[in-house]
């Protein structure tokens, strides 16, 4: 189990150099007012915020998940594969449940996390140097929340995290599980690197599609409040005043940007993990193997001494 912690620890972080950029895109085109629209689309948006915040602007935010994501990995792959073991049958079915499980019980850090990286994202819009920084960074901004709202704002779009992780983690791992098995990668293969990125590049793609609209819902919500305005009352109010005005497109809104982060942060992620535990096990099944052989050889010699001592 401390593998399995180990690995998701390692596969986070370098998911979240991959990915993040991409991240900044998906939640600027997810809030952004539909009647007054700063960016037309995802290549625009990365454009505009390259042209007016520099690089760096897509990488507003990275503290959050960076400290976060590396610690909600080792806890899904933990838990995923503590659960695979209780479960004990190699099923789909179980796949799905124990990434399901996994997805759920990671909610507690997750929301949190993404309520400060959206709102850290949204900070300084079209700024290269933010003029008046509401938050300084990631912590202080949860601790502005906490101290202005309570516990219940550092948890605002709990549920809907939690609608979204526990299906998606549990199609992320169901799909991941079929991909590596119909691509039969094995150890020995010579592609084997090559094989588990497009599995884990699909898999994170499957995953996103099944529950996007709820992620739609839920930045919405985690960035409703921001400079104090509310709009949304709770899920459904967001969901029929989103329909309202922007009709069910609403739902799509950054996706094209969430894909396209989605293969190589989850491609990175998966091989990551996989690559780490093959190796690691292949490492203890190594040592095991020469201390059993140290017991063989020992056995003769301590035959001859109790001979030679009779």
């Amino acid at each position: 189990m401390a593998l399995d912690f180990a690995a998701g620890c390692i596969g986070g972080a370098a998911g979240v150099l991959v990915g993040h950029p991409f991240d900044t895109v998906k939640v600027r085109l997810q809030v952004q007012n539909v009647d007054k629209p700063l960016y037309r689309g995802t290549i625009h948006c990365f454009q505009s915020i390259i042209r007016q915040e520099s690089v760096l602007g897509l990488y507003k935010g990275i503290g959050s998940p960076m400290m976060g994501l590396a610690f909600i990995n080792a806890i899904v792959f933990g838990v995923q594969g503590n659960a695979m073991r209780k479960l004990g049958r190699d099923t789909p079915l179980n796949q799905f449940l124990a990434g399901a499980s996994a997805g759920a019980i990671q909610c507690v850090i997750a929301c949190p996390m993404e309520l400060a990286k959206t709102r850290m994202q949204l900070q300084g819009l079209g700024e290269k140097k933010s003029k008046r920084k509401l938050y300084k960074n990631s912590m202080d901004c949860l601790v502005r929340i906490y101290r202005r709202e309570g516990i219940r704002g550092i948890n605002r779009g709990m549920v809907t995290t939690i609608m979204r992780e526990t299906p998606g983690f549990g199609v992320y791992f169901l799909s991941y599980d079929m991909f590596t098995r119909s691509l039969s990668c094995e150890p020995e293969d010579p592609y084997i690197v090559l094989k588990l990125l497009f599995a884990g590049g699909m898999s994170g793609i499957s995953s996103w599609l099944s529950t996007y609209p709820v992620d739609v819902i839920k930045s919405r919500l985690q960035a409703d409040g921001v400079g104090g305005v509310y709009q949304y009352s709770g899920i459904m109010d967001c969901v029929r005043q989103s329909l309202k005005k922007e009709g069910w497109r609403v739902f799509t809104r950054g996706l094209t940007s969430t894909l396209l982060r989605a293969f190589p942060v989850n491609a990175t992620t998966f091989a990551t993990v996989t690559l780490f535990l093959m190796y690691m096990r292949e490492g203890e099944e190594c040592s095991m193997q020469d201390s059993e052989q140290q017991a063989v050889q020992l056995q003769p010699l301590q035959t001859q001494t109790q001979t030679s001592s009779i």
